[in-house]
């Protein structure tokens, strides 16, 4: 297999002599190897099995990982940054292309490996959640004025009407027959469906506009320096036009947990509101200029949207026979459904306070 990724890795325009390929963490949709190179003086490279069944249009989701990047780039250089650092550089292959397709018709893509930099896994501290809401404050910032036009590669992404469109189809063909075992956990869902509806139809009418977002802002998507300076906002394939309210909502979603995404013991899952409150102010420090009012108010709302919309996904896929997320076990969709929605209850418990900070820390900049 070494071998193979080798090969592989030698159809990029990589700098230096390959001397390892070898498999780095484990991701929920990509296959994702380090390219290790033989001098100190050439980076190495990240090299990624893309997921071609969920991403079916993956030259173009290429093409809009390097309109954005190439425009930080110029955000970055000119306030003086380091854009090989603060910015992805996507590695192209030999022959021009941002991916090569091999004859079994997987798609790879390559981009420079930025050493020195620290990923965590969970926001554990509100100093590392503070960083990280400016990461994705900033990230947001910088691509404000960005005009080119992005091709929508995942379409129905976030967006509730048609997750619920899956949801009805997949309920009424119960292809596991699974659904009857889990209707209690059916009628979370439904109990929230106008609620979740109402919001998506202002994203809709545009009245929440929309933006440049990156759509998958776990912490493990900002790299961090030595100092816990945030550093490079990474793994863009999901970057879409959509509400930059996606952004800030899943990464409550993500940094507020105080146990696992896929907790067994659901009593280790609540939001904490000290995470929340560290998240939201650096977000804002980087944000406020551009809000709109209707942005601003619907920011705390955001994070029960896109934690409710996880919880109806992980489960939509534990009816459907898991053909979505990779699992770990049988029960592992159930057990990711159980858990957030423990987390979605202890958001709507706080959601006054909530909204009282996120009121507060935007007073700051009045």
């Amino acid at each position: 297999m070494n071998q193979t990724l080798r090969a592989i890795a030698g159809r990029f325009q990589t700098e230096g002599e390959i001397t390892v390929v070898r498999p780095l963490g484990e991701g929920f949709i990509n296959d994702t190897f380090i390219i290790e190179t033989a001098s100190a003086h050439t980076p190495n490279y990240i090299l990624q099995r893309k997921n071609r069944h969920i991403f079916t249009n993956i030259p173009a989701m290429m093409e809009n990982i390097v309109r954005v990047t190439n425009h930080l780039k110029n955000k970055i250089i000119a306030r003086g940054g380091d854009p090989r650092r603060e910015a992805l550089t996507v590695t192209p292959a030999r022959d021009g292309k941002l991916y090569y397709k091999d004859d079994e018709g997987e798609y790879w893509a390559v981009c420079e490996f930025i050493d020195g930099t620290i990923a965590y896994q969970k926001a554990d501290t509100p100093r590392l959640a503070y960083q990280g809401g400016k990461g994705i404050g900033r990230f947001q910032a910088m691509l404000a004025d960005f005009r080119e036009p992005l091709t929508d590669i995942l379409p129905g992404f976030h967006n509730i009407r048609f997750r619920f469109k899956q949801w009805d189809e997949t309920l009424a063909a119960d292809p596991a027959g699974r659904a009857a075992q889990v209707a209690e956990e059916i009628r979370w869902i439904e109990d929230r469906r106008a609620e979740m509806l109402a919001f998506w139809r202002l994203v809709e009418e545009g009245t929440i506009p929309a933006r440049v977002t990156h759509n998958d802002t776990k912490i493990n998507n900002i790299l961090f320096d030595k100092q816990e300076n945030v550093l490079c906002v990474i793994d863009l394939d999901t970057v879409l036009s959509a509400t930059c309210l996606n952004d800030y909502g899943d990464a409550m979603r993500s940094y507020t947990n105080t146990g696992l995404e896929d907790d067994p013991n659901p009593d280790n899952v609540s939001m904490s509101l000290d995470i929340f409150k560290a998240y939201t102010e650096g977000y804002l420090s980087e944000t406020h200029a551009f809000l709109t009012p209707a942005e601003a108010e619907h920011l705390a709302f955001s994070a029960k949207y896109i934690t409710y919309e996880q919880v109806l996904r992980f489960l939509m896929d534990y009816i459907d026979g898991d053909r979505y997320y990779k699992i770990k076990s049988p029960d592992h969709n159930l057990v990711r459904t159980r858990a957030q929605y423990k987390l979605l209850q202890s958001m709507e418990a706080q959601y006054a306070d909530m909204q009282r900070i996120v009121k507060e820390e935007l007073e700051r900049y009045a």
